[in-house]
């Protein structure tokens, strides 16, 4: 499995990013963009990149969507009230590592999705409902709000969350809200709801205090379920 630096730049800021592939795998391949959690581009949203490679022969691009070191959850909560207050600054940083991405020589440019983390899903989201040609996007324990509701319009692919039913940050409010707002859209929507997961699900090192904490059940369902939608949206796109 083959690992690279990608830098893209928006605004004037250069965002160095992790890009994976399995170089044994001969032809142009799908390509998904990893959006990281609150904290930062680090080993968590890096290890998905590469596993995404490794396991579905994807070509994957963790993404840097801040630009610099997260030092505490102040400072995260400051990037996400930046980045959330400027939808436009938001959407373009991900749309600029989803065009980084399909100029690859190794990506199939009309294969292209998103995942994300925590945040890093809901700027996935963002990237659908800006009109974005991905195939699909899923979301993992990922804030619902969006910056226009009416954008939900916009959505070209299929879009799948998978959240805890435990966890407290996002409740069943915003789950009927985003419910409501997806169906109004006409998107084709799926909400996976784990019933005993909390906030981080997915994360290893989430270590169980307050709404954080690691479920290894909700973690390997919900890649299952990631793996099948991206596995039936390619199988469609080679039909065409």
């Amino acid at each position: 499995m083959k690992s690279e630096s990608l830098e893209i730049s928006v605004g004037g800021m250069r965002l160095t990013g992790h890009l994976a592939y399995d170089e044994t795998r001969s032809g142009k391949r799908p390509g998904i963009v990893v959006v990281h959690e609150a904290f930062g581009l680090g080993p968590h949203a890096k290890g998905r990149a590469e596993r995404l490679a490794a396991e579905l022969g994807y070509v994957a691009y963790a993404m840097d969507l801040f630009g610099e070191p997260i030092k505490d959850l102040d400072h995260a909560m400051q990037w996400i009230g930046k980045l959330l207050g400027d939808p436009p600054q938001l959407r373009a940083r991900v749309r600029a590592a989803l065009d980084a991405l399909a100029k690859h020589s190794r990506v199939d440019a009309h294969k292209l999705g998103a995942i994300g983390y925590c945040f890093g899903g809901t700027t996935a989201l963002e990237l659908a409902r800006s009109g974005a040609d991905v195939k699909a996007v899923v979301a993992f324990h990922a804030g619902l709000q969006s910056t226009n509701v009416a954008d939900a319009k916009n959505i070209r692919g299929k879009v799948l969350v998978c959240n805890g039913a435990l966890d407290p940050l996002i409740g069943a409010d915003m789950r009927g809200t985003f419910a409501e707002e997806m169906t109004a859209g006409g998107v084709d929507w799926q909400l996976h709801l784990h019933g005993r997961a909390k906030h981080s699900f997915t994360n290893p090192d989430a270590d169980g205090s307050g709404p954080f904490a690691y479920d290894h059940s909700a973690d390997v369902r919900s890649w299952a379920a990631m793996a099948a939608l991206f596995a039936e949206v390619f199988a469609e796109t080679a039909k065409k």
